[in-house]
């Protein structure tokens, strides 16, 4: 089926060996390798398309031990129950959403202990996107489905703006060399947009121009880091100044308090054709 299976570039891939694995249109499904001698073992996260899994286990000659869920949503959930069954491997995911196949409910705070890959994350709900999604934190990595993206963040599909910009601030609190592996390759239209949000904003441009010539080589832009979308998402970068006037000029009054400065940009994206 001609799949693309591509380890991932030093120093992104230092610490936890990742695999991606592209998906329908835009989608990245990702193969989480156990430490060590766990290494042939892995974890799939958010496994929307079962023959997508398949075919990397058997191009990488890999086991799988172990599926990881952000939310319900079909593009990251379609495959779930297939490959629980043809496996028999334990379905981890949020408490507060209905998950295929689940085996293990989850919530903030609890920790995934996977012994047989020698790996362990712990648990953050970042509402939002969805009422009930979660993320996986851990090796300095953080898998966060389409709550953050680089240059973006999700739509709000069932939460508000405050329960995002939350979210979100959760996320930006973590060391910054923390390696994000959201679960799109949307970054070049999501800089478009930060870019008229912030035309002045240096390290956005160089960002946005070095990205265009990776997407012109066909070559992924995530995992991005948690210090890199400091500096160029404005979805974490609301309370900035020069952000906070780019949304009053757009809305055409001032934000009423922080949540309401979020989702006057969250709305512009919505509606950007740029």
């Amino acid at each position: 089926m001609g799949l693309e299976v591509k380890p991932l570039p030093a120093p992104f891939a230092a610490e936890l060996s990742v695999t991606r694995l592209p998906a329908f249109e835009d989608n990245y499904l990702w193969l989480v390798h156990g430490l060590g001698e766990h290494s042939r073992r892995v974890a799939a996260v958010d496994p929307g398309d079962a023959d997508v899994i398949r075919e990397g286990l058997r191009a990488g000659g890999l086991e799988l031990a172990a599926i990881l869920v952000t939310h319900h949503h079909g593009d990251h959930v379609g495959g779930v129950a297939a490959l629980a069954h043809e496996f028999g491997v334990p379905v981890y995911g949020p408490a507060g959403e209905d998950i295929p196949a689940r085996t293990v409910a989850l919530r903030e705070g609890d920790e995934v202990a996977l012994a047989r890959l020698g790996l362990h994350f712990r648990i953050l709900d970042v509402p939002g996107h969805t009422a009930g999604h979660i993320a996986y934190a851990g090796h300095s990595a953080l898998f966060c489905g389409d709550t953050l993206f680089s240059g973006g963040c999700g739509r709000l599909f069932e939460g508000t703006p405050a329960q995002m910009l939350a979210s979100l601030d959760k996320l930006a609190k973590l060391p910054p060399e923390t390696r994000v592996y959201c679960a799109h390759e949307y970054t070049a239209s999501n800089l478009r947009f930060a870019r008229s949000v912030e035309p002045e904003n240096a390290a956005l441009a160089a960002y946005a121009t070095e990205v265009a010539n990776m997407r012109s080589r066909g070559v992924a832009t995530v995992p991005t880091s948690i210090g890199l979308e400091l500096r160029v998402n404005p979805f974490l970068r609301t309370r900035l100044d020069e952000v906070r006037r780019a949304a009053a000029a757009h809305a055409g009054r001032e934000p009423h308090g922080d949540a309401d400065a979020f989702g006057i940009v969250r709305e512009w994206k919505n509606g950007f054709r740029g």
